[in-house]
């Protein structure tokens, strides 16, 4: 049976982020009290995927890798390897080809949050959709959709075309960075032209689905957040949403461990061996505290 595997693409240089991103990768920054790649990690977790590919620059791999080792701590494979130079968001699946193998496939950005009490039901939808031989999208609609890949409909509310960063503007619905595409995806970014800007575009991959009328968009209404944290602004926004959330619930969004112990990909006395190595800090008390409870 085909299976799903991951992808978090964590490469780039974070220049939106200078002076902050000179000394670390923009993933390793915090998001409240936990590190952005936390976010994205937890997301393909809860879409029940299990083996995981970080793409990331060869200067930060190493620091992914003390972080989340081989990810056996949390009852997942991860694998690593790494981006040379940005060459657009497609590369990651020709990076990631020996990876993926025969299997389909969810590529996540790094900096890419998704948040909402339903989401789950979605991420399943989407793996479902492989059946029948579709790829999957999530659309947003934002204040800023000229800096995104804009999705344009037509008459009957149908995709009609995803333009990358528009002059003009037609819509106000983009692409976000969360994608689940069939196996053949390797063959079609291995046969994509670079962009104006030397890249290999995701939008040229959407299309290609598009085209081919393999294409489901999912709309992610107001019940869900999505969080793009390539900014100063964003990354405190992002920081301060969690922050709330997470003192208002009394639980903690994307703690990974616990969605372990949830999903049984670990057992009590493994999470708790944990839970003690952070023992001294609030997010280390919170999970032994809910240890106590489980």
């Amino acid at each position: 049976m085909t299976k799903t595997k991951g992808i978090i693409l964590a490469g780039g240089y974070g220049s939106r982020l200078y002076p902050l991103t000179f000394g670390t990768s923009k993933q390793l920054l915090p998001v409240y009290d936990k590190p952005m790649i936390y976010y994205p990690l937890s997301t393909l977790m809860n879409a029940g995927i299990r083996d995981i590919l970080i793409i990331s620059t060869v200067k930060d791999l190493p620091r992914f890798k003390d972080l989340l080792n081989d990810g056996s701590n949390i009852g997942i494979n991860i694998t690593y390897k790494a981006q040379k130079e940005p060459r657009g968001i497609a590369e990651a699946f020709i990076i990631g080809a020996d990876f993926i193998k025969n299997d389909n496939v969810c590529l996540i950005l790094g900096d890419n949050i998704f948040y909402g009490k339903n989401l789950n039901l979605l991420l399943e939808k989407a793996i479902l959709n492989f059946e029948n031989g579709f790829s999957s999208i999530f659309g947003v609609k934002v204040d800023n959709p000229n800096e995104f890949g804009v999705i344009e409909f037509d008459s009957n509310n149908k995709i009609n075309r995803i333009i990358e960063k528009p002059n003009k503007i037609e819509s106000n619905y983009i692409v976000s960075g969360l994608y689940f595409y069939t196996n053949n995806v390797i063959e079609v970014a291995n046969n994509l032209t670079p962009s104006e800007r030397g890249e290999l575009e995701i939008t040229d991959v959407n299309n290609y689905y598009l085209n081919e009328k393999k294409l489901d968009l999912f709309k992610l209404d107001s019940n869900f957040s999505w969080l793009d944290t390539g900014t100063y602004n964003s990354l405190i926004q992002a920081a301060k949403h969690f922050q709330d959330l997470e003192n208002q619930t009394g639980e903690k969004v994307a703690c990974i461990e616990e969605i372990a112990l949830n999903l049984g990909l670990i057992d009590k006395s493994k999470f708790i061996e944990i839970a003690n190595l952070m023992s001294k800090s609030n997010y280390g008390k919170y999970l032994l505290a809910k240890a106590k409870n489980y």
